[in-house]
């Protein structure tokens, strides 16, 4: 039996998919029982039950669980890059994940949980995924704080040698749809272009970058899924991995590969970045993947314009499909 956390959120319900594209129907989808938004997600899949996150973790501290549980893939949080509430984050990102690799290790399933990108803050320290540079990274937000946290606590417990964490970058790919302002530029242009023929973007508040060449990693949820099945399969490959394509790219080629992939022209409009997030924001992230390649992931991974057209051509084009 597989329990995923926030399994009927983005990349939960879509690696839900994947295990049922590999034949794995005993799961336990772990989610808040009143988000009908999400149980959109999980229309047409196959799973044993479906757990309120909040009964759940009472199961996990009073220990009263299956115990034929094989792997806890914890993908559920509060994943606002706004939220600012310091406790909500605490105890959704911080204790619920510490009640669940403790657990997991005390039974003996496999524990993996999802980091995040947010932890290397603006990028000064680099995005080098080697656990001894943790404690030089500084977060800009208190989500990317909360993630961080979990880490070092998993780090410093000795706990980072025996499960894996995963720092996903900016992920983009069907099933996040609920998400509004969280979701991807990739669903929020092809949405806007489709009703206007046109996006903005943040004009650059930096003289080293152009408006609109501030570049990010983004990687597909398919690929995503895949790195989290072979992680799942291959219980030595421990400790934190970037999960990203490997190469920045700009908002403009991302913008440019929705434009193409909707057979739309190009038109780009650049407008000024609220002063509130000027500080917060990143110019350039890019995941180095050695890490993950040298544990032995063999995986392909999509070019931005090969994912942005699978995602366009087979979720986004009407009618909406989830997968």
């Amino acid at each position: 039996m597989i329990v995923v956390t926030g399994g009927a959120g983005f990349i939960g319900s879509a690696f839900v998919a994947k295990l049922n594209q590999e034949g794995v129907k005993d799961i336990v989808v772990v989610d808040e029982e009143g988000s009908p938004a999400r149980k959109h997600n999980l229309a047409g899949k196959s799973f044993t039950q479906f757990v309120d996150k909040g009964t759940f973790l009472d199961q996990v501290v009073t220990r009263k669980l299956p115990k034929n549980i094989s792997a806890v893939v914890h993908m559920g949080a509060c994943s606002s890059t706004t939220e600012t509430n310091v406790e909500y984050l605490r105890r959704n990102n911080l204790e619920y994940t510490k009640a669940l690799a403790e657990f997991s290790l005390e039974s003996g399933a496999r524990f993996i949980y999802a980091s995040s990108a947010a932890t290397y803050g603006n990028g000064e320290q680099g995005y080098d995924d080697d656990v001894a540079k943790l404690d030089s990274l500084k977060p800009l937000n208190q989500y990317g704080v909360s993630k961080h946290l979990f880490d070092l606590w998993a780090r410093d417990h000795g706990h980072l040698q025996k499960i894996a964490g995963l720092k996903f970058f900016n992920v983009y790919g069907p099933n996040e749809y609920y998400k509004g302002d969280m979701a991807s530029v990739v669903w929020k242009s092809f949405n806007t272009i489709a009703k206007s023929g046109k996006f903005s973007l943040f004009r650059s508040h930096r003289p080293d970058f152009k408006d609109g060449e501030q570049k990010r990693d983004f990687v597909y949820v398919k690929d995503c899924c895949e790195i989290m099945w072979w992680l799942l399969k291959t219980p030595a490959a421990n400790g934190l991995f970037n999960v990203g394509s490997g190469k920045a790219r700009s908002w403009n080629d991302l913008l440019a590969a929705v434009f193409s992939s909707m057979g739309t022209p190009w038109n780009i409009e650049y407008i000024d970045m609220p002063p509130q997030l000027r500080n917060q924001y990143q110019y350039f992230t890019e995941a180095p993947m050695g890490k993950l390649r040298a544990a032995g992931y063999p995986g392909k991974i999509h070019t931005l314009e090969e994912g942005v057209a699978d995602y366009v051509s087979s979720y986004l084009t009407p009618p909406l499909k989830h997968w």
